[in-house]
């Protein structure tokens, strides 16, 4: 059987967890053929690791890697006909372009970028070369409940929609969390917090299945729980290009916070609590209903649906899986990575907001969001290395 050669960039926490997984048998149609890190220690794992695992699984057919201490050099060896890339998040653009660029099949972790004006150049590479497979890591639109809330909308079952409301405040970190690494939490380091780090995954979710806002207008607390420079506390208003209005709100300082995503449509309401789907069909629908109507009050009559799904939710599997289906067989992504522009349209455009103090339309100043960004840079109180410039050299590095 053919198999994938994948090249894994970053063999950090997501890094290896794809490495093992792989290992484990999880994806029979890949197969790691080298790795890549700029810390010394983290090759030293891996070549530790795969001795360990060959010693505790005997019977496993797991061939020798090619380590790297660049992913450029990974990119370039030959070693690979994909890559994986789980580095930092501004060096997501630089890694993808350069190895599609060099003929190589591209996954790249969530988020897509830092700012969108980078994240361009991506897209911009993929569409010079398609003949290679380019996906995003967003493993979420595997679960069975978010397909199955955007299956329902798309058929129009409960008409358009009005508002949409995502409390996701479940992401609690303590401050240990942030003190683990220099990084984290920085405008150098991570280029934003819970917008960047934790909810990439619920912003796609958001746009996958409900589109585009036209206006967004944020208010972020930075450092509000922690002692950390970036976003920790969000809540943000949004404007959809038919009328319709949505709230998003997350944080990482509530203990033990919720997650609760609302659909309000003209002929129901879809409501994603706790893995749980209920659908709340109106009998009528709205608009018809207050138009037919005579009494002084009343309400459409509503039925509540607790909704069946597949029960299927496989996350990195699957999406590993179908990357390595689309490049034998040509079959579907689950997230082609051009979409990842989408969801960090709208984290940009919350912090632009925020930082402006004005509603922002979209699409938004992008030059504008990545001059403020820098300035932030400029003053981050972590530096940090990222692939090969310091992160302190951001702003020169993307004015060039």
């Amino acid at each position: 059987m053919r198999k994938v050669k994948l090249g894994i960039i970053g063999i950090g926490n997501m890094g290896s967890s794809h490495l093992q997984n792989i290992w484990q048998g999880q994806n029979p149609e890949i197969v790691v053929t080298a790795v890549a890190d700029t810390n010394p220690e983290r090759i030293e794992w891996a070549k530790k690791a795969i001795v360990e695992h060959r010693e505790k699984y005997p019977e496993s057919d797991i061939p020798d890697m090619a380590y790297f201490a660049d992913g450029s050099d990974l990119i370039k060896s030959g070693a690979c006909e994909a890559i994986l890339i789980a580095v930092p998040h501004y060096d997501h653009p630089r890694y993808a372009v350069e190895g599609l660029d060099n003929g190589l099949h591209v996954m790249c972790e969530k988020p897509a970028g830092v700012f969108t004006l980078e994240v361009r150049k991506m897209i911009e590479a993929a569409d010079r070369h398609p003949e290679l497979k380019f996906g995003m890591m967003f493993n979420q639109r595997t679960n069975c409940v978010y397909r199955k809330m955007k299956e329902i909308i798309e058929s129009g079952e409960l008409g358009e929609i009005r508002r949409t409301s995502w409390i996701i405040t479940n992401w609690y970190r303590p401050q240990s969390y942030y003190d683990s690494g220099a990084w984290r939490a920085t405008w150098s380091g991570e280029g934003g917090g819970v917008l960047l780090n934790q909810a990439p995954h619920n912003l796609d979710l958001w746009q996958w299945i409900c589109g585009m806002p036209c206006k967004v207008d944020a208010k972020l607390h930075f450092g509000k729980w922690h002692d950390i420079e970036v976003e920790d506390d969000v809540t943000c208003y949004v404007e959809y290009p038919n009328g319709a209005t949505g709230t998003f709100i997350t944080t990482t300082g509530d203990a033990p916070g919720a997650n609760r995503f609302e659909i309000v449509c003209d002929g129901g309401t879809l409501i994603c609590e706790g893995n749980k789907l209920i659908m709340k069909k109106l009998e009528m629908f709205e608009t018809e209903f207050t138009k037919t109507w005579t009494g002084l009050f009343g309400a459409p009559k509503c039925e509540e649906i607790v909704v069946e799904t597949d029960g299927r939710n496989r996350q990195h599997t699957e999406v590993r899986e179908k990357f390595a289906a689309a490049i034998l067989r040509d079959e579907k992504l689950v997230a082609d990575g051009r979409e990842g522009i989408n969801g960090l349209t709208i984290s940009n455009a919350m912090h632009l907001s925020a930082w402006t103090g004005k509603t922002v339309e979209l699409p938004f100043d992008e030059v504008l969001y990545k001059d403020l960004l820098m300035e932030r840079v400029k003053t981050s109180r972590r530096k940090v290395e990222t692939g090969k410039s310091a992160v302190a050299d951001l702003s020169d590095t993307y004015n060039a």
